[in-house]
């Protein structure tokens, strides 16, 4: 199996005819040869989405014609779910039925969501009593880097494109090296339906391309979803051409569980947001606190869920955890579980699961708040589980990482909830519930955990460039 660039509406090797082996993660065998990118396939690209852009039709299109073309997108994205299923399970061992439920259907939603909010959202017109006229008008910005990285690549790939697209720019879309298939399927499905040549171009490879597209002077605006140190590599890339950035970078979720709560409710969702994906979520609520009146009974009941997880095949119906997403990124979580990392904290239960690239759900108590595995971000599926007092105890326990990009609590208390979210140290918070998502919404973080938000009407500030225009008119 052959896996291409798409440049310029055309399925393409590599300029320099590179390639490389893509591994299964659960086989842990090569199941594909990879065209692997470089600065030239960069420069034809940027060049092919440039002249996209300036020569049209792609920016010049009504919105709702654009619109057309991106809810026949979303169409060809359902009607191939299965081809997406099999493309993130043997790129990153995620389980088939997951992709099913939930990736593909979120997918088509971006693609629809943002569609329609470009259309419905065009312009501002600000009302005066002084004989002017004034209005906003939000013209597309030029040509999109979209760097996607590999724990979600169809959902948050299309995270990326659709608002990019629907509000007329064109896109270079490089996905991280280990899951290049669903993205490659994107760009095929571009071209069939309709979305003219060089509007949405997939450049394939490793950290080499990025950091060639990022840097181009003829890029307009760079969204990246990734680690902390890209994020900051292309900070200093983007500063040169002050090109507008927006980052969604690394996270340490906590969630806070008074005594107060219900607790079956937070073991259900804790257990979620720590351990779906294999806890290869940016998201992923790693640091566990709950008040001491609380402890004992949530950490049973949150042990009994951990442990009833089916571990396996990524294509059985039933599995809930897979594999890690490539050797490198399970040596990585497993020296997290060493005695010097844990630095004598306790593993309730969990740890490798044997000769393969699985970690079962890992749960450790007893762990200082110094330990590496309380403060880095692990992506796997590992959580710490700590005792807390005081209301106010909780919530400095939570803000004491330098991320801030997910928070979770459990209360029953109206008022609580309120003072609590507010106090929070996150771009996310979600009380008796985790990762809730409405689109409207800005989604980003603080601190470590990026710049910028996207989601609605935040994404259209982004990837358009305002333009106010005052009118002095009589007739």
């Amino acid at each position: 199996m052959k896996i291409l660039h798409v440049i310029d509406g055309t399925e393409t090797g590599s300029a320099d005819a590179i390639t490389y082996d893509n591994i299964d993660p659960y086989t842990r065998t090569a199941y594909a040869t990879v065209a692997r990118g470089g600065e030239r396939d960069i420069e034809l690209a940027v060049a092919a989405a440039r002249r996209a852009f300036d020569e049209g039709p792609w920016p010049w299109m009504g919105l709702a014609e654009r619109g057309r073309l991106l809810h026949r997108f979303a169409d060809l994205i359902e009607q191939h779910a299965d081809e997406f299923a099999a493309a993130e399970s043997q790129d990153m061992g995620k389980p088939r039925s997951v992709v099913l439920a939930n990736d593909v259907p979120r997918a088509a939603h971006n693609i629809r969501f943002f569609a329609d909010h470009a259309r419905l959202s065009a312009a501002d017109v600000l009302p005066s009593d002084t004989g002017h006229h004034t209005y906003v008008r939000y013209e597309s910005a030029g040509v999109v880097a979209a760097i996607a990285p590999w724990n979600f690549p169809l959902m948050l790939s299309t995270w990326k494109i659709a608002p990019a697209l629907a509000w007329g720019n064109t896109v270079v879309l490089k996905p991280a090296e280990d899951t290049p298939a669903s993205a490659a399927l994107l760009g095929r499905l571009a071209v069939e339906a309709g979305i003219p040549a060089g509007v949405l171009n997939v450049v394939l490879g490793f950290g080499d391309a990025g950091a060639a597209l990022t840097r181009h002077p003829g890029v307009d605006r760079i969204t990246f979803t990734g680690s902390s140190a890209t994020g900051r590599a292309i900070s200093a890339a983007a500063a040169a051409n002050l090109t507008p950035v927006s980052l969604e970078l690394g996270g340490k979720g906590s969630a806070v569980v008074f005594d107060d709560a219900d607790l079956d409710n937070a073991v259900t969702w804790s257990i979620k947001a720590a351990f779906s994906n294999a806890g290869q979520v940016c998201l992923a609520g790693s640091r566990l606190y709950v008040q001491r009146g609380a402890y004992d009974d949530f950490l049973e009941r949150f042990t009994a869920a951990a442990q009833a997880m089916k571990l396996g095949d990524p294509s059985d119906p039933d599995t809930e955890v897979g594999p890690l997403a490539s050797e490198a990124h399970y040596r990585k979580v497993t020296g997290y579980l060493a005695p010097e990392a844990v630095t004598g904290g306790h593993v309730v239960t969990g740890g490798p699961a044997g000769d393969n690239w699985f970690v079962r759900p890992t749960i450790l108590t007893g762990v200082p708040a110094e330990a590496p595995v309380q403060r880095d971000e692990v992506f796997g599926p590992v959580v710490t589980v700590t005792p807390f007092d005081t209301e106010q105890q909780g919530v400095d326990l939570a803000n004491s990482t330098p991320y801030g990009l997910s928070a979770m609590l459990f209360t029953e208390n109206l008022h609580r909830a309120h003072r609590t979210a507010a106090r929070l140290r996150s771009g996310n918070v979600w009380v008796n519930c985790f990762f809730i998502r409405d689109l409207r919404a800005p989604f980003g973080g603080v601190g470590d955990s990026g710049i910028g938000r996207e989601g609605g009407s935040f994404s259209k500030e982004f990837f358009t460039e305002p333009k106010t225009v005052c009118m002095n008119i009589s007739h």
